[in-house]
């Protein structure tokens, strides 16, 4: 079996080497910098996994570019009045890629498929880093899943205690995927190095640290203009660690597909006003678009330790005293959108930008400083910001324009994971993070704030609590009227913004970097990477 996997692996690589070769075959080639840890969807929860997963399987739902939940195997679904109660009708011609362990080497996927995997997520001894999405759905007073039901094999309810409008969004996650109960039960923990889905692509060669192979799925379900998807033959994922590296091999034409800025080449490939450097457009299509991305430092406000932070004036005088503006065409050359607005990115329906509270304005800075009672920054104790090496250049940039105030700034730089897992734990009172989007629902983004959702059980890693902030937040999960829901969440971003636990540096912009012979990649504003509908010729 080794051989032959290791045959595969050797013939594709030379198909990618001349994808015009005899045999006309079309291999899509990009790279992962952070490495694969895994392939089971149940831990898909950060890019490189769910790029992969996202080839490999599907859910119920699906998110189009413009981020509209729609069908996938799920053929149509209601909600009910209360918002309590879905009810999906699955399609009946969707079926397993070709396995050992089904006893047809082939299987159809039905409602009991479903009920498997989400319950899955919640079962403590897989330990998913998913299980919060079963959160809304009803349970026991022992904690299990009651609130999943399977009405027939093409028919399955969920019912969630409360109305959760977001909850449709959630089902669109990678981990939300079907799996087959056998295949999973067979492998055990290897599954995530055996994966079986019913996704466009079939998982046929992962040699870690090196090459990921997946094949065409010739039984895909999806048919679009009369083809059936997907178009390609095969995708082909390596793991090179260096980005300038991979920035010359995609030059180089040996990866199709670039994606994100980095310091490395950043003015090598862009103009500083943001557009493609002239010598490559001829070469490469280039697509930009609002990415949910919000890029933010973060003020721990638990009250425990007595800093300068805990006063909201000084908070404020942080946010009015740098450029962001200056700051987003310096050190991106215009990739992203100055952070003037809420903690909410443009790319969402409930984005209000009349939400400007923060400007740059030194002299209102300086005023603030004075009312805090320390004028031009006299007697003020430093403040430590808590960076990584990635945004080192971004901290010295916002630091000298701080201390042009008066401010005494140290910069920390951590290695990332342990900045992480510090952040989360709350051992930093100032720090720089981020927040992607998992759902295209401003509630993701919100629900750092809301006083349940302390870290380290929850995301809220400022430990921000605010009665009025947590009464709207319940108000929006009430309601099923998107205006009305809306109306709320500004609110909350104002309020957000007023309270300053938080200083929003830039909204990202997604970016991305394809060959010209490639065709249908399309983009999100979720820089989710599908490529069932490319093309390459």
């Amino acid at each position: 079996m080794k051989k032959i996997c290791f045959l595969v692996f050797i013939v594709l690589i030379a198909c990618q080497k001349n994808k015009s070769g005899s045999e006309g075959k079309t291999v899509f080639r990009y790279n992962d910098a952070s490495g694969l840890t895994t392939l089971d969807p149940a831990f898909a929860k950060d890019q490189s996994i769910i790029w992969p997963c996202l080839q490999i399987y599907n859910g119920l739902v699906q998110l189009d570019d413009k981020l509209k939940v729609v069908p996938c195997i799920a053929r149509s679904w209601e909600i009910s009045p209360d918002g309590k109660t879905y009810t999906f009708h699955l399609r009946q011609d969707v079926f397993f890629h070709r396995n050992k362990c089904f006893t047809d080497s082939i299987r159809k996927v039905n409602a009991s498929d479903f009920l498997f995997s989400l319950e899955r997520l919640k079962n403590p001894s897989i330990l998913s880093p998913g299980a919060w999405i079963m959160n809304p759905v009803v349970r026991n007073e022992e904690g299990r899943l009651t609130g999943i039901t399977v009405l027939n094999d093409s028919t399955l309810e969920i019912r969630l205690s409360q109305s959760y409008p977001p909850f449709i969004g959630l089902l669109t996650m990678p981990y939300c995927s079907v799996v087959p109960k056998e295949v999973v039960e067979f492998f055990g923990a290897d599954f995530r190095s055996h994966p079986c889905g019913t996704g466009p692509f079939k998982f046929s060669v992962w040699k870690e640290g090196v090459k990921l192979i997946l094949l065409k799925n010739e039984n895909y379900f999806e048919i679009v203009n009369g083809k059936r998807l997907p178009h390609l033959d095969a995708v082909e994922v390596s793991f090179i660690n260096d980005k300038q590296s991979v920035f010359i091999e995609f030059l180089k034409g040996k990866l199709d597909f670039l994606s994100g800025l980095d310091v490395s080449y950043k003015d090598e490939l862009l103009t500083h006003s943001g557009k493609l450097q002239a010598k490559y457009k001829d070469r490469f299509n280039m697509a930009t678009q609002p990415y949910l991305n919000t890029e933010y430092l973060g003020i721990l406000m638990d009250g425990k330790k007595v800093t300068p932070l805990q006063d909201v004036r000084i908070r404020r005088a942080l946010n009015l005293g740098f450029d962001r503006k200056a700051m987003i065409a310096y050190l991106r050359n215009n990739m992203g959108t100055p952070g003037n607005y809420g903690m909410v990115p443009p790319g969402l329906p409930s984005f209000d930008s009349t939400v400007q509270m923060y400007d740059y304005d030194p002299i209102k800075a300086r005023q603030l400083l004075v009312e805090a009672g320390f004028p031009n920054g006299k007697n003020l104790p430093p403040i430590t910001l808590s960076t990584t090496t990635t945004y080192q250049d971004l901290c010295e940039f916002i630091k000298s324009q701080w201390e042009e105030l008066g401010f005494k700034i140290n910069i920390d730089v951590n290695q990332a994971a342990i900045h992480r897992k510090m952040v989360a734990e709350q051992k930093l009172d100032f720090f720089r993070v981020s927040w992607i989007a998992d759902y295209p629902d401003a509630e993701n983004y919100l629900s750092l704030f809301y006083s349940p959702n302390l870290a380290p059980a929850g995301p809220n890693y400022t430990h921000f609590k605010n009665s009025r902030f947590d009464e709207l937040f319940n108000f929006a999960l009430n309601t099923t009227n998107d205006s009305i829901r809306y109306t709320y969440y500004r609110e909350m971003d104002k309020l957000i913004m007023e309270e300053a636990p938080v200083i929003i540096l830039y909204y990202d912009k997604v970016l991305r970097l394809s060959a010209k012979n490639v065709k249908g990649l399309g983009t999100n504003a979720m820089n989710l990477l599908v490529l069932k509908n490319v093309v390459m010729n």
